[in-house]
């Protein structure tokens, strides 16, 4: 395979457009509702297939009807999901998110099955065989903290691998005890709150620049509508957005994930994969749901 991805597995049910919840048992006429695969590990999966790449993924999902929904979709989008773990009397992870006019999105998430991840879920193997591993969301699937994974990691970035991760929640808990991944990744990209949340800084790039200290070779902070801050050991660069017709920014930062991953494994340097990034959740943030708008590379790239 060419890409696995660990971690966060969610249904996601998006109503749009949404800018008031209805008293009592009142009905409002919505123009769209859509159910995705989605979550850090499951909605990066999506996009990468359909940036062109070949993908397994990995984590935990109940036994329940959530579940079948889940595998179906993924399978039907590409991705392979035999490593994928069912635990029986348990939920899947879902949202619920009434998507308001201007594409804001708050949310109601039960998070199921995600919580009792663990290395013993996983495949070494196939992770050995990967060329990229992307973590999405080891803020919540905190029980992959574990020495032996952290080993894995280690072992397979020596052979080659590109590791990279993403970040789910703004815990300040968890997200604290998700910089002991950092010494084991090559990328990681929070956004800008969970960026100040995970170091305490008070501004973007102090807390970009903390993170990198803690050990990977590159740090990118997406930033909304002002783009991205990509801070390696060889400077610091803006990345700008790009200008669209914003409909849903729900999974715009799992696509920025697929396609900066892409692009670095089309062997284009940082701030390259960076705009690939870029085109990607500029993609995304046009249609409803964690991979509308994104349809494959050739038309991601004619954004740039």
């Amino acid at each position: 395979m060419t890409v696995a991805t660990v971690g966060v597995h969610i249904v996601d049910i998006l109503a749009r457009p949404v800018d008031h919840i209805p008293e009592g048992q009142d009905t409002v006429l919505v123009d769209q509702i859509r159910l995705t695969a989605a979550g850090a590990a499951a909605g990066t999966a999506v996009d990468l297939v359909k940036l062109g790449n070949d993908v397994v993924t990995m984590g935990a999902i109940g036994d329940d009807e959530l579940g079948d929904f889940l595998l179906a979709v993924l399978a039907k989008r590409g991705v392979d999901v035999s490593r994928l773990v069912r635990r029986a009397g348990e939920q899947t992870a879902a949202s619920i998110l009434p998507i308001r006019p201007d594409g804001g999105r708050p949310s109601f998430h039960v998070p199921g099955a995600n919580l009792s991840v663990t290395y013993a879920d996983l495949d070494p193997d196939v992770l050995r065989g990967a060329r990229a591993i992307h973590l999405g969301g080891v803020d919540v699937t905190f029980g992959l903290g574990d020495p032996a994974f952290f080993a894995l990691l280690d072992e397979v970035r020596a052979a080659g691998t590109i590791v990279t991760m993403d970040l789910l929640s703004e815990m300040p808990d968890l997200l604290g005890m998700a910089r002991a991944f950092l010494p084991h990744v090559d990328y990681v990209l929070p956004n800008e709150s969970q960026a100040l949340l995970m170091t305490g800084a008070t501004d973007v790039p102090a807390a970009a620049q903390a993170l990198l200290a803690d050990g990977p070779r590159g740090v990118l902070v997406t930033l909304g509508e002002a783009g991205s801050l990509v801070v390696t050991g060889e400077g610091t660069s803006e990345v700008p957005a790009l200008k669209t017709e914003v409909s849903d920014t729900t999974g715009c930062g799992d696509a920025y994930c697929a396609g900066f991953l892409t692009g670095l494994l089309h062997g284009h340097d940082v701030l390259t994969a960076a705009r690939w990034g870029t085109a990607a959740a500029a993609r995304v943030a046009t249609g409803l749901g964690s991979d509308a708008g994104l349809t494959d590379l050739e038309s991601t790239l004619s954004l740039l």
